[in-house]
């Protein structure tokens, strides 16, 4: 609740709503309706922030997070029969799950697989990884919020190809995430983003 607050008093009331996840009404969400020069819709989790997570010693003060997909306006985001569209909901609910349920922690950087072996995510979204960056589009938007004794991050989970994680493995994450701003890419969701690298090679 003070999370909706928080995000109530930066945006308006208006452009926020908490939601039941359509497909996993267990898990609470907040719909972010924002109008920047194209409008995207922010799918955030509501409660993950209420987790302490066990962060390493470097990361130290960024133990409380949310995470987000950042929808563009193509996205119909209530179409929940479409999995070209509804993965969204699915893929939020796993990953919070995720690190609940093994007590672990997300950070800039980290990286997860769609399985073993990898898939793509949907018919148009090829990728087949999620790596979990800071805000690049919505760095102003979503800056951490101050609520109670604790500051909440907001990590984005982007869609990544097989060739860009060996990148970021054999190059390091900022020189990755370099690559992929200077290619014109944020973490808004994008069906027809190609590699940001030229050929599928390895870096290791």
């Amino acid at each position: 609740m003070e999370l909706r607050k928080a995000l109530e008093n930066r945006f308006g009331a208006h452009r926020v709503k908490w939601i039941q996840n359509p497909l996993h009404n267990e898990q609470e969400l907040i719909l972010l309706f924002l109008e920047l020069d194209v409008p995207v819709t922010v799918v955030v989790t509501a409660t993950l922030s209420d987790y302490k997570m066990p962060v390493l010693e470097k990361w130290v003060g960024r133990e409380f997070n949310e995470i987000y997909f950042c929808l563009p306006t193509y996205w119909d985001f209530e179409d929940y029969s479409n999995p070209n569209f509804s993965w969204v909901y699915s893929w939020i609910y796993k990953l919070e799950r995720f690190v609940r349920d093994k007590n672990t922690w997300y950070g800039p950087g980290h990286t997860i697989p769609t399985g073993n072996p990898e898939v793509p995510i949907s018919n148009l979204m090829k990728q087949e990884y999620f790596m979990f960056m800071d805000p690049i589009l919505l760095q102003k938007e979503l800056s951490p919020v101050n609520i109670s004794d604790k500051t909440v991050q907001f990590l984005s989970i982007v869609p990544i190809f097989g060739d860009e994680l060996d990148f970021k493995m054999g190059k390091g994450t900022h020189k990755f995430i370099r690559k992929f701003i200077q290619r014109n890419n944020d973490e808004k969701l994008n069906d027809f983003r190609s590699s940001i690298l030229n050929t599928r090679m390895k870096f290791f």
